[in-house]
């Protein structure tokens, strides 16, 4: 059964990777966009329903403080940064200041989409159109801060930048109920609608200096808790088939969008992330034995149904689960699906590179 088959990077591969890693900086920046699987932060100020600053969010984050990420630690934001070298998280856009910008910036966004209308439903939330203008802006601040744009230019095609967006254009928006104006399209028409879309936005964030670019792409969101719930699941599978169906729509013309900015954009260096395969394929993640439940007692209804209750119970055995909530990967799932990101387990993780060999070329 796929959610029987949610496979990760083994523990052991994981302490390999940790003891042959460098401990410099493999690149001058890291800048991240995407949604509540890499905020860190930038939703605390925003007025909407998707926020996770509050217990038990951060339960076992440094400190044991909810800082805004939607997990019960660490995010994959966080452990690809570590992977990468930095001595620290990269910090929130809405945080940020000063020179700390040089190591680059976190734009991620809880509920955010590829479409500006994805994720309305919960409130206020940075989408990817938005996240490029505020990259817009740190721009400016870097040129000022190394002297002209010139420098600027210079600096920014060295450095890693990591998408990792699109699940809430199908969560929070093709099948959010009630129907939205989206669901009136076939999935093959709104795949095509959210790529045209987002063809754009990476040949925007290209115009704008990046090079190195690894995009992820949806994962296994009908596998998840909450789409459980909410939709009939049929033929035995223990996911709702149709909805993954749907997302590998997206995927497939998302390959080809990455090879075509390849072959067309001088000098670009984008990667596809096969979250796919990373979750069927490869070593097992030892010790996990709850795949379909979530670690936190969540809301059963409202707008933020399927986040952590504010002061909820949480389970103790957080390392055997999957998710944390009814949406969101445990620690133990992230840092996982950063490894393999980063360092491929299988050929089909990643293409044409893992962010460890586009780092380097």
């Amino acid at each position: 059964m796929a959610i029987t088959k949610w496979i990760f990077l083994s523990l052991t591969m994981m302490m390999t990777l940790t003891l042959t890693l460098t401990h410099d900086q493999q690149v001058p920046c890291f800048f991240i966009f995407g949604d509540s699987q890499s905020d860190n932060g930038n939703n605390n100020p925003l007025i909407t329903n998707a926020k996770a600053d509050y217990r038990p969010y951060g339960i076992d984050f440094p400190g044991a403080v909810p800082t805004g990420r939607f997990t019960n630690g660490k995010n994959m934001a966080d452990f690809l940064a570590e992977l990468l070298g930095f001595s620290d998280s990269i910090p929130p856009f809405v945080a940020a200041q000063g020179s700390a910008i040089l190591k680059g910036l976190n734009y991620a966004s809880g509920a955010a989409g590829i479409l500006d209308s994805s994720g309305i439903n919960l409130g206020d939330r940075f989408c990817m159109n938005r996240q490029l203008q505020n990259h817009m802006a740190t721009i400016d601040q870097i040129a000022a801060l190394l002297g002209n744009q010139t420098a600027a230019d210079i600096y920014l095609r060295q450095c890693l930048n990591v998408v990792n967006i699109g699940g809430n254009d199908y969560i929070n928006n093709y099948y959010q109920p009630p129907p939205s104006s989206s669901s009136s399209l076939t999935p093959d028409a709104f795949a095509d609608e959210l790529i045209a879309t987002f063809s754009l936005q990476l040949r925007s964030l290209y115009d704008l200096g990046s090079r190195k670019v690894a995009v992820f792409g949806v994962g296994l969101i009908g596998c998840i808790p909450q789409e459980i719930s909410l939709y009939p699941i049929t033929n035995g599978s223990p996911c709702v088939d149709s909805i993954n169906i749907a997302a590998g729509l997206f995927n497939d013309r998302l390959v080809s969008l990455i090879n075509d900015l390849n072959t067309n954009l001088p000098n670009a260096q984008f990667t596809y992330i096969n979250v796919t395969s990373i979750a069927l394929g490869g070593p097992s993640l030892i010790g996990v034995k709850v795949l379909d439940a979530p670690c936190c007692e969540v809301q059963k209804a409202g707008a933020a149904a399927g986040q952590c209750l504010p002061d909820g119970a949480v389970c103790g055995n957080r390392d055997e689960y999957i998710f944390f909530d009814n949406f969101h990967p445990t620690q133990i799932s992230y840092s996982m699906m950063a490894s393999r990101a980063y360092r491929a387990s299988l050929p089909t993780d990643t293409s044409p590179v893992d962010i460890e060999r586009l780092v380097r070329q």
